[in-house]
C-alpha cells in the first residue's frame, strides 16, 4: 500500500456515463469523490475541501455556474480550483466560466491523456502556491 497521500477531486456531473469515465480515467491516481447533483456538490465541497473539482454546466438542479457562484462566495470553498467539463463549446461559455473564475475546461468527449495532463498541471500550480506562502 503506498503511504503517500493522495490528491482529492470532486467530479459532479449529472450523467452517470461521464462519472465512470472519470474514475476510470483518475481513479487510480486521485481519491475521487462524485456526485450528480449541483447543490450536493456544495455540500460536498464544504466536507471534503478537494484539492481541485472538476464541474460540468449543464445540470438540471442547479447548472455549474451557479454551483460556481456558490462555491467563490464561500470562504471555506472559494480557493479550490474549479475545471469545468462540458458538451458546450461557444466562446460565451468560456469566457462566463473564466469570468466566474474557473481555472480550465476540459470538452467532452474526454480525452484521457488531456484530462490527466490538465488535472496534473493544476494540482502542481495549486501545490506550489501552497509552498510558497
Amino acid at each position: 500500500m503506498d503511504a503517500t497521500k493522495k490528491n482529492t477531486l470532486l467530479v459532479v456531473d449529472d450523467e452517470r456515463l461521464s462519472l465512470e469515465i472519470m474514475l476510470d480515467i483518475l481513479g487510480d491516481d486521485y481519491t475521487i469523490y462524485m456526485t450528480k447533483s449541483g447543490a450536493a456538490a456544495v455540500e460536498m465541497a464544504r466536507k471534503y475541501s478537494p484539492d481541485l473539482i472538476l464541474l460540468d454546466i449543464l445540470m438540471p438542479d442547479m447548472n455549474g455556474f451557479d454551483v460556481m457562484e456558490a462555491l467563490k462566495a464561500s470562504s471555506e470553498t472559494r480557493h479550490i480550483p474549479v475545471i469545468f467539463i462540458t458538451g458546450l463549446k461557444t466562446v460565451e461559455d468560456e469566457e462566463k466560466g473564466f469570468d466566474l473564475g474557473a481555472v480550465d475546461f476540459i470538452h467532452k468527449p474526454f480525452n484521457a491523456k488531456i484530462v490527466k495532463a490538465r488535472i496534473r498541471n493544476h494540482l502542481q500550480s495549486v501545490i506550489q502556491a501552497r509552498f510558497s506562502t
